[in-house]
Order: structure tokens, then C-alpha cells, then sequence
């Protein structure tokens, strides 16, 4: 089959466009027909070696844990899908190889759950990392509960743009910190946006004078600190960029897949509580201008890499 991968650690100019080897079902696993997989941070992070510490590579490596597409084969242990199934999957594994950007993906059931009806492909391929992290950090980390301001970092991001829906939804009050370019933006999904950099904590202190309920650090280092400075007398404080949270008294958080999870925020989807926008899109074959375009640290939204099927018409 047709995908990307990548023989050794380095920049996008790693990433190759050509034949990978297929992949082989396992008995809780099902094939994927890969409509479009989602860029996340992460993907490059893992390709540049960044996480060689914590995740073991086997080249050569396919990229990606987003997916959206088709079930066309059942694991003979499988009951949960059959053949035709519209699916979305956060496809991670505990070491780095069997990615979701190739034609096909064989993917253990644990990661995945039905598509969500509402969404395109690209849409509903860029739901599962982010929506689990958000969801599982404001739900579960921060147990963010009805009244509570909540300070989300990087509130356009993909995470960001993802945890301000879900706070609102909690009936929390979510601030948003993002480029006046995204102020709109944050509005629209229901936040209070406020601009980063120089002076953050005194432009929070304008709106909440007592300090947040909870805090959600998605950047690390001295937004961390300044997120924990600006923590109410009982406030909570969880990180997924920066492990020196716990000196601060927080929590470093990292997303795994969870069936249950990805299936409320599929519901969530239908019901038009969660959105996803997606910014850009590019051919499986263009994956490196992808991560080029995500390195870059200024996406509103999601970055989607698509497959194309020219035999069928996708909606």
C-alpha cells in the first residue's frame, strides 16, 4: 500500500511518499480504509526524536494516531464493527511504527468509535487526540464542575479550540488566551479570549480578580508558572507540555485512547456541542508540507492529510 514514513530521526525532509508494508490484523483489530488523518504536534515531535525516551521506534515508521475511514476487515476476535463501519480512532500505540498515514491502518478496537454522522472526514479525523485530551484533562484532571472559570491555553489550537467547548458545555466559564487574530475565533466557540505574551496575568486578573478554579497549560515553561500564579486559593493546575507542573503542585496529563471517551465526544459532535475546524488539508503525498505547516505553531484548528480514493465520492 501507498503512505509516508520515515527510516531515521530529523526534520520533514525524513518523511517518504511510497510503498510501506501492509499491515497485518490481529484478533482485537480491525482494518482501516483511511479517508484522512489528522497532523497533531506530537507527530512531529516523535518524528524529530523528542520522544525516544518514553516511546521505542521501529523503522521504519509510519506516522500519525488520527484517523477517520472504513472498517473492510474484522479481527477474528472482533464484535464491535463489521464491514462498512464509519469509524474515527486515536490509533496510538507504546511504540512507534504502525501509523495512521498509509492507505490502510489495522487498528485495535480499544481506540476506536463510530464516526460521527455530522462530520466530514477531515472533521472528524482531527477529533479523536485533541477531543480525548481535552475532555479527558477537564473531566477527569481538573474535574472542572458548573460555575468555575477555567484559564485554556492556546484556546484557537487544536486542543485549546476543543477544551473551550467542552468547559462551556461543563457550564463552566472558560478564558482562552490566543492572538487577537483569534479573538473572534475563541468567541465563537464560547470563550473569553484574552492575548498572550507580555502582561497575560494582569489581563486575566481583569476578569477574574479572584483567581481561576482551574487551570489548563498547553505551552509550558513560563505560561506555566504564570497559570499556577494565577490559581484561586483552591485552584487546580494540570499540564500536558511541561512535567515541571508538579512543582507547582499540578499534574502532567498525557491522553491515551479510551473507547468510552472517544463515544461521548462522537455524541457530543452529533448533538453540535463540539466542533471541529479544520484550517488546511493536504494530500497523504504532501504529509511533509503538513508538518512543515504545523511546526509553525500558528494553526487555528487542525491540520488534515487526506487520502485519495478516485474509485468513490466523499462527503
Amino acid at each position: 500500500m501507498k503512505g509516508i514514513s520515515y527510516n531515521q530521526y530529523g526534520g520533514p525532509e525524513v518523511l517518504e511518499y511510497g510503498e510501506v508494508r501492509d499491515p497485518k490484523v490481529g484478533p482485537d483489530s480491525v482494518l482501516v480504509k483511511v479517508r484522512a488523518a489528522a497532523v497533531n504536534p506530537v507527530d512531529w515531535k516523535c518524528r524529530a526524536g523528542y520522544l525516544d525516551g518514553a516511546l521505542e521506534a521501529v523503522f521504519p515508521v509510519v506516522p500519525g494516531w488520527d484517523v477517520s475511514g472504513v472498517v473492510v476487515q474484522p479481527g477474528p476476535a472482533v464484535g464491535e464493527f463489521s464491514v462498512g463501519d464509519e469509524v474515527i480512532g486515536y490509533v496510538r500505540e507504546d511504540f512507534l511504527s504502525r501509523g495512521t498515514f498509509a492507505e490502510y491502518v489495522a487498528a485495535p478496537v480499544r481506540t476506536l468509535a463510530r464516526k460521527p454522522r455530522n462530520l466530514t472526514w477531515e472533521q472528524a479525523a482531527g477529533l479523536p487526540l485533541v477531543g480525548l485530551t481535552a475532555y479527558q484533562v477537564l473531566t477527569k484532571a481538573l474535574q472542572v464542575k458548573r460555575g468555575e472559570t477555567v484559564l485554556i491555553h492556546a484556546a484557537a489550537g487544536g486542543v485549546g479550540s476543543i477544551a473551550v467547548q467542552l468547559a462551556r458545555h461543563l457550564g463552566a466559564r472558560p478564558i482562552g488566551t490566543a492572538s487577537e487574530a483569534n479573538h473572534d475565533f475563541v468567541r465563537s466557540l464560547g470563550g473569553e479570549p484574552v492575548t498572550y505574551g507580555d502582561g497575560l496575568a494582569e489581563r486575566v486578573r481583569g476578569l477574574a480578580p479572584e483567581g481561576v478554579d482551574a487551570a489548563f497549560d498547553t505551552i509550558g515553561g513560563d505560561t506555566l508558572k504564570t497559570s499556577a500564579n494565577l490559581l484561586a486559593p483552591e485552584g487546580r493546575l494540570v499540564s500536558i507540555a511541561d512535567g515541571g507542573v508538579v512543582d507547582y503542585g499540578g499534574h502532567y496529563s498525557f491522553v491515551r485512547p479510551d473507547p468510552d471517551d472517544l463515544t461521548r465526544l462522537a455524541e457530543l459532535a452529533e448533538q453540535g456541542v463540539v466542533s471541529v475546524h479544520v484550517s488546511e488539508t493536504f494530500p497523504l503525498e504532501r504529509a511533509a508540507d503538513a508538518h512543515r505547516r504545523s511546526e509553525e505553531g500558528r494553526t487555528r484548528g487542525k491540520i488534515v492529510v487526506t487520502v485519495d480514493w478516485p474509485d468513490e465520492t466523499t462527503r
